[in-house]
């Protein structure tokens, strides 16, 4: 109790439930929790049983020459990576770890029209948010000259040519120049038997320059009876310009090459020179798998194996790369307009990582989602509230509990003194092991120094007084008796507080209706008798200006971006209105300043190598009876900035 009217004790008869006192303990460890123990399920499953089990077992250690493991990781540093990536990430670099392996952050950047450096810089920055750490970063235009000899090889070796056939030539060659008549007749393109030497000169013309694009191609003399659609002459170099016309220049080698190497000539030759050992994609890449190995053989290089696995799929968004422009940048592409339809690539409502990221999404739940779905060759297409379930399971096992109050209305016990000011403590969770919180000015500078290295501070407390806010959906005028919170005549509990609050006024604003104030009386009982108690208890903040109660904040609660589970051709209008609601004037309860100062939260992301960035995202806590927040990354100490990871429940709008 501190300045002002004495509240009477608690009565016996409201005693609440013992709870256990937190184990002391010495090292950080010891302070695991049963919740913190649950957080992921076994974050190896997938490899010890099951498709990828099979695949290893295919090239066991003792028998793939290396002595060891090794994948690689190879995205197109065009765009940023989207939650389908966090499969691929966590498949090659899990299966990398598990069998005690390395594996390659290979950047594919053999097409530099689209290349950018801030991609490559995310790439890397997201992969590393996720947990893990390459054995070496790698691009596939270190071996650009390599790649040239090989190309040169392969044509001594008549295993290619230089073709001068248009798109629909070869459309028609491959026997589908009409779409209404697939099937036809495949033949080959006229220059395929030229003589080698032709072929040799003709490559090194388009070397030094000589044809601009589409007017000259390597194409592999693969074999064009096979059923395959991948066999059929692909395509091994081609001339690339920029849109001016100028010769596409390349982010890290200039204007060295005008001629670049394509996805199919150059993967599985990198592949070969990395030494990979177990080279893991989707299944859009098994038909790829024949000329994978066809080309490798022929160059006579070391074969690596590929294997397939099905890609993940989240219905309800968009993750396709030229949509995704469309959204982030509007149209035309030539003039970006940053956030014509969403904030930017970061924008919580996308499925980018980055977006999942600044959404407050810890790391260690995305990988523990790809664990619960499992691998297998299937692809898996999953809603958007499973892969939220998950989210909410993680966080309700690693993150404290804070009193959030969105939307607020001022309730003025009448019956308070106005210097009244009691400190109500309050758990971390509904775990005893979490412990209690105490505030951080009530701890001397020196015992903080010393509770530093805890994962948990013990208590916290925050100030019930004469005026406190509440929710302005907690309070109806007129309700029925299914309406449990707040009404005239009706008592409602406060979270924590000894005892429930009754309505017995309220004021409106004449001009608007809303409701500006609430008066209440504090029911406490007369000596000696027990009090009711209430059916329901809400959260609600204090108004104390010398505990700095409460903080102001604004907060974002995201919904779906697109009103459809399967946004199409017209994912544009079909973009939901609804997707971000503000409260401008929301508050929260001061701790909110031991959450940020003890981020991240959970302190452990999920892997024991896992980021530990202390980032804005990383400040993450429930909102009790609301939902899980994060603080967003533009928020200011000014102004505290909230985004809504997820929803305490699957449909929000029950309870």
């Amino acid at each position: 109790m501190e300045n002002g009217t004495k509240l009477p004790e608690r009565p016996i008869a409201a005693k609440p439930k013992k709870e256990k006192p937190p184990k002391q303990s010495k090292a950080p460890a010891l302070l695991k929790t049963k919740r913190e123990a649950s957080i992921p399920n076994d974050p190896e499953a997938m490899f010890k049983s099951g498709f990828l089990a099979e695949v290893y077992q295919e090239r066991p250690l003792e028998t793939n020459g290396f002595g060891k493991v090794i994948t690689r990781f190879p995205p197109e540093p065009n765009g940023y990576l989207h939650i389908g990536h966090s499969k691929a990430i966590a498949v090659n670099f899990g299966f990398a770890k598990f069998h005690s392996g390395e594996i390659y952050l290979r950047f594919d950047d053999t097409n530099p029209k689209g290349e950018e450096e801030r991609y490559y810089k995310s790439i890397e920055d997201i992969v590393r948010w996720l947990g893990f750490r390459p054995v070496k970063i790698t691009h596939s235009s270190d071996s650009f000259q390599r790649l040239y000899d090989l190309a040169e090889k392969l044509i001594l070796k008549d295993g290619a040519y230089v073709c001068h056939c248009t798109k629909e030539e070869i459309k028609a060659q491959r026997g589908s120049d009409d779409p209404l008549k697939k099937g036809k007749t495949r033949y080959p393109c006229p220059h395929r038997d030229r003589p080698v030497e032709e072929s040799l000169r003709e490559f090194r013309a388009m070397r030094d320059g000589k044809y601009r694009a589409k007017e000259a191609a390597l194409r592999m003399k693969q074999d064009l009876a096979n059923e395959n659609p991948q066999m059929w002459d692909l395509s091994a170099y081609r001339v690339l310009e920029e849109k001016d016309g100028s010769f596409a220049k390349h982010f890290r080698t200039g204007d060295e090459w005008k001629i670049y190497p394509t996805y199919d000539f150059t993967h599985c030759l990198c592949d070969s020179f990395e030494g990979i050992t177990h080279s893991l994609c989707t299944t859009e890449f098994e038909q790829s798998r024949e000329s994978y190995e066809w080309l490798c053989d022929a160059l006579e290089v070391y074969k690596p194996m590929q294997r397939e696995y099905g890609r993940l799929n989240v219905n309800g968004t968009i993750l396709s790369k030229r949509k995704l422009i469309e959204l982030v940048e509007g149209e035309p592409l030539e003039k970006p307009n940053i956030g014509k339809y969403v904030k930017g690539w970061d924008d919580p409502r996308l499925f980018t990582l980055v977006g999942l990221r600044r959404r407050g999404v810890p790391p260690g739940a995305i990988l523990s989602f790809v664990n619960e779905i499992g691998v297998t060759r299937a692809e898996s297409s999953i809603e958007i509230k499973r892969f939220e379930q998950s989210i909410r399971a993680y966080l309700e096992a690693s993150v404290p509990r804070l009193m959030l109050v969105l939307n607020p209305i001022a309730v003025v016990i009448d019956n308070l003194a106005e210097d009244c000011c009691e400190m109500v403590e309050l758990p971390f969770s509904k775990d005893p092991s979490y412990g209690v919180r105490i505030a951080l000015s009530r701890i001397s500078s020196q015992e903080w120094k010393t509770r530093a290295n805890f994962v948990v501070c013990q208590v916290h407390a925050v100030p019930f007084t004469k005026m406190v806010y509440i929710d302005r959906s907690d309070f109806r005028e007129v309700a029925d008796e299914s309406f449990f919170r707040l009404k005239p005549g009706g008592s409602v509990g406060l979270l924590r507080v000894p005892f429930p609050i009754t309505a017995v006024s309220y004021e409106k604003d004449p001009a608007t209706g809303l409701i500006t104030q609430i008066n209440a009386h504090y029911d406490i009982p007369d000596d000696g008798k027990t009090f009711k108690k209430p059916k329901t208890y809400i959260q609600w903040v204090g108004h104390s200006s010398i505990h700095d109660s409460p903080l102001k904040v604004e907060v974002h609660n995201y919904n779906p971006l697109f009103k459809s589970d399967k946004p199409g051709v017209g994912f544009l209008e079909d973009i939901n209105p609804d997707s971000e609601e503000i409260f401008p004037n929301a508050l929260i309860e001061n701790g909110f300043h031991e959450i940020k100062n003890r981020a991240p939260w959970p302190a452990n992301p999920g892997r024991d190598d896992a980021s530990t960035s202390s980032g804005p995202e990383s400040v993450r806590f429930q909102g009790m009876r609301i939902a899980y927040y994060c603080e967003d990354s533009t928020s200011t100490p000014d102004k505290l900035v909230l985004n809504r990871i997820v929803t305490l429940k699957e449909d929000a709008g029950k309870g």
